[in-house]
């Protein structure tokens, strides 16, 4: 079997047909597609024996409710294709995308990660489509600077050769666990490809862990990219992955006033300036040089919302 398929399910009795559906409308069809209900309240359960009923390439999974991690990681468990993939119950595929990255993957069996477009908060006001570029990264610190791999750590719009998960998990009991997740695969990883081929539609969720993460789903997320720093040694360097914590770090001290945990690089005004960042962060980097970590993240309490990022 080519490919695994692991979807998992909780309280997504609306979305749940469209998801799956988009997955069996696909023209490529070596896959088994992996359900876990995660004690789901509602009756998407129900949903997913239904439409194994129908489909022997399906299978269903249900367990008590133990969290998108424990699901996606009975997935993986229970997965037998040379690949995977994940997709959210609440989100779905665009017409012939697996077929089109399976062909790429069959050319280029070198491929330990695919990673395709996505569209963004589909069908709302700011739906925007995401694309990465045609590109291959044999070196995958440059994947994760150069690529800005930091900013689109999803673990649904990719596909994976299955041996990445020999040894990694997602995290239990952890918010933006993908982030936490992604670094591990990489680690694993000998090459990973970009393509403007394909899409996948993120749709989204006002009650969604991402749109409400509270203080301590940003406190993993901001623990996922220091650890991070620290694996590439960049803890002493100014760069745009810096500045991407930075704004976290700015995030995670207005929700819970805890003091900053981001040590300070060293700062001079031409390497500010030649920085490759908006004004406005340039500016913020300015008054970390004037002010320091724990007074920039005061001011940053008083005058900017909070903002939800990967």
């Amino acid at each position: 079997m080519k490919l695994s398929i692991i979807i998992p399910v909780y309280d997504v009795e609306k979305t749940l047909p469209r998801c799956i559906d988009s997955v069996l409308r696909q023209t490529f069809s070596d896959y088994e597609v992996i359900l876990i209900d995660d004690g789901s309240p509602d009756q998407a359960g129900t949903i997913c024996d239904e439409y194994a009923a129908r489909d022997k390439r399906i299978r269903v999974i249900h367990q008590s409710n133990q969290g998108l991690s424990s699901a996606r990681n009975t997935g993986i468990k229970a997965s037998r294709g040379n690949y995977i993939t994940f997709v959210d119950s609440d989100d779905f595929l665009g017409d012939n995308t697996l077929s089109i990255l399976m062909t790429r993957l069959s050319a280029h069996p070198d491929y330990d990660i695919l990673e395709y477009p996505f569209y963004w908060h589909y069908g709302e006001t700011d739906q925007r489509l995401v694309k990465f570029g045609a590109h291959e990264y044999h070196n995958m610190r440059d994947y994760w600077l150069e690529g800005k791999a930091y900013t689109h750590t999803y673990a649904w719009n990719k596909i994976y050769a299955r041996h990445l998960f020999d040894e990694v998990r997602f995290p239990d009991n952890c918010l933006f666990e993908d982030a936490h997740t992604l670094p591990q695969l990489l680690d694993k990883a000998r090459l990973v490809a970009t393509t403007e081929e394909g899409l996948y539609y993120y749709c989204s969720n006002p009650d969604g862990i991402t749109r409400n993460p509270g203080s301590n789903g940003l406190s993993d997320l901001l623990d996922a990219h220091l650890r991070q720093l620290n694996h590439l040694q960049l803890y002493d360097r100014l760069s745009e992955y810096y500045c991407h914590v930075l704004n976290i770090q700015l995030d995670v001290y207005r929700m819970t006033r805890q003091g900053p945990v981001l040590p300070t690089p060293p700062l001079t005004s031409s390497a500010i300036s030649s920085l490759p960042v908006s004004q406005k962060t340039k500016t913020k980097l300015r008054m970390l040089k004037l002010f320091g970590i724990k007074n920039l993240c005061k001011l940053h309490r008083v005058f900017q919302p909070a903002r939800n990022r990967r």
